[in-house]
């Protein structure tokens, strides 16, 4: 008996040391991310495939184990004000280490007519999905912005964060109940659960010139109560985000209101409850860090609480918005609980108290990768404009496919060809086209994406290849990733402004592709 003790004994803290080590090792999940690089410009952020995340002016959320980036997709050609363009719809990723981002399609689908007439360019546009779960009907709740109804918003239910969501009747709010339907009634929101289960919707009232308003939800989260808080802001801000933090209420909003501006404030006001009285408004950064706030997201680190901030990095109202990329960085608190004047950062590192560390997905038989890290666009490539990407084989055999990041931008008129060619000692196209693979316009996205061909040609281990994009569009423009951080400096990106007559090195260079060579 006496052994038996010792021995369960033992069992119990070998236990207890397997508990701990675990726990210790989920504390080291780095979350480490970039905003801008060293020359404090934008670069992207890619998903697991290597494809620019497509999901804008939402939220990331944490919901069993998972971190989930909702957001608006503009990859279809999505413009706002352009009669003729589609709705995209909303999409989600998942990550377990907020840096790889897994692409989980779409919440729901936007391709019917019934989306497209509720939400394409001939109408204001539908945008920022947030989404809570009640523990009380065990369901999660999607709550979106419209622009066809009266109060503003269409609200969806699922069993999985992920969704497919599924659209519930049209919720009913305090403000503008009695305005006509399928104006500018109300807009911007954001979803907050307090922590007695309580919902609420933080709102921007259009009309009463971009008030925020705080309404609470009923009990499934499906429409306001009618106890409501208006005027919390004097007007001409959007773009709310509601959040607590050690018992004091906060409300972040756009300040003054701008759609897809590059660089609008953010400022703040508190409560001692969600419904107020509030503070009057304090100003934490004039320009968001070049972009407009989006959302502030609680995230648990080793460390405790943070805040996590985000903007959206828009492009000045630029035709394209799927190019528009993220800033994210933890805000800053005093002790007195205000928060501290936002100082931008190119580079963030988390440590997760909740999550394991990702990848990127493997690629099979691949030859060369230039990877993700630091890429940014531009879009040039029309008319007698060409770029070109060299490349050495690694091993004998055939290269089976050619991947490259690319978009459109502007409608072009005409399609993208891609052509391989052999390449002289400095990585430049000679003699004619070992293969010339055409890609429809209407297949290329807006938003940075794999574009894969199989070439189906022998290559010899050591023997230089180069591929050339080019285009006779003489309307718009194809666009290619890139960035001038080659430790070499000939790093095979070249470029032709006659047609593809001279190709001139552009020096550390690389444009973003891999190719897969499969052995004889």
């Amino acid at each position: 008996m006496q052994y038996f003790f010792k021995k369960s004994n033992l069992a119990v803290l070998i236990l207890f040391t397997i508990a701990l080590l675990s726990v210790s090792a989920q504390g080291q999940t780095k979350a480490t991310f970039r905003n801008f690089n060293d020359a404090s410009e934008q670069v992207t952020r890619f998903s697991t495939v290597g494809e620019a995340i497509d999901a804008h002016d939402g939220e990331i959320a944490f919901f069993e184990g998972v971190y989930y980036l909702y957001g608006t997709s503009y990859g279809c050609g999505f413009q706002w004000g352009k009669k003729e363009a589609p709705f995209c719809g909303f999409k989600t990723y998942t990550s377990t280490d907020m840096v790889h981002w897994t692409d989980k399609g779409f919440l729901f689908d936007a391709k019917t007519p019934l989306w497209q007439s509720r939400c394409n360019g001939s109408t204001y546009g539908c945008f920022r999905p947030h989404v809570i779960f009640n523990k009380k009907t065990s369901l999660y709740v999607l709550w979106i912005n419209v622009y066809d109804n009266v109060s503003g918003f269409r609200v969806f239910t699922s069993k999985n964060p992920a969704g497919p969501f599924t659209e519930v009747a049209e919720p009913k709010l305090a403000v503008n109940a009695d305005a006509p339907a399928a104006g500018l009634n109300n807009g911007d929101h954001d979803t907050f659960v307090d922590k007695d289960g309580t919902g609420y919707l933080a709102y921007t009232d259009w009309r009463s010139k971009g008030t925020i308003v705080i309404e609470k939800l009923n009990d499934d989260y499906l429409s306001g109560s009618g106890t409501v808080t208006k005027a919390i802001t004097p007007g001409q801000t959007e773009a709310p985000s509601l959040f607590e933090r050690k018992g004091i209420y906060y409300l972040t909003y756009s300040d003054p209101n701008c759609g897809y501006c590059a660089g609008t404030g953010t400022s703040y006001r508190t409560a001692k409850t969600p419904l107020g009285p509030w503070s009057e408004g304090i100003q934490i950064s004039n320009n968001s860090c070049g972009g407009q706030p989006s959302f502030v997201s609680p995230i648990k680190l080793t460390s405790g609480m943070i805040y996590l901030y985000g903007s959206d990095l828009w492009n000045n109202a630029a035709k394209n918005e799927s190019l528009a990329n993220f800033y994210w960085a933890p805000l800053n608190f005093a002790e007195d609980g205000s928060i501290l004047p936002m100082v931008c950062k190119n580079e963030v590192t988390l440590s997760l108290a909740t999550g394991s560390k990702g990848k990127q997905q493997v690629i099979k038989d691949v030859d060369n990768d230039t990877g993700i890290k630091n890429f940014k666009g531009f879009c040039d490539i029309s008319n007698e404009i060409q770029r070109g990407q060299g490349f050495r084989a690694s091993r004998t055999g055939i290269l089976n496919t050619v991947s490259i990041t690319t978009f459109q931008n502007n409608d072009p008129d005409a399609d993208l060809i891609i052509m391989m060619y052999q390449a002289d000692a400095s990585l430049l196209p000679v003699g004619k086209p070992l293969k010339t693979i055409n890609i429809p316009k209407d297949s290329v996205s807006w938003s940075p994406s794999n574009v894969i061909v199989r070439p189906d040609i022998p290559v010899v281990a050591g023997s230089r290849y180069v591929l050339v994009l080019k285009s006779a569009s003489k309307k718009g423009a194809y666009g290619f990733m890139y960035h001038d951080e080659a430790t070499e400096q000939n790093a095979g990106a070249s470029y032709s402004a006659d047609g593809g007559i001279h190709y001139t090195i552009e020096k550390n260079r690389k444009i973003k592709f891999f190719t897969t060579i499969k052995r004889k």
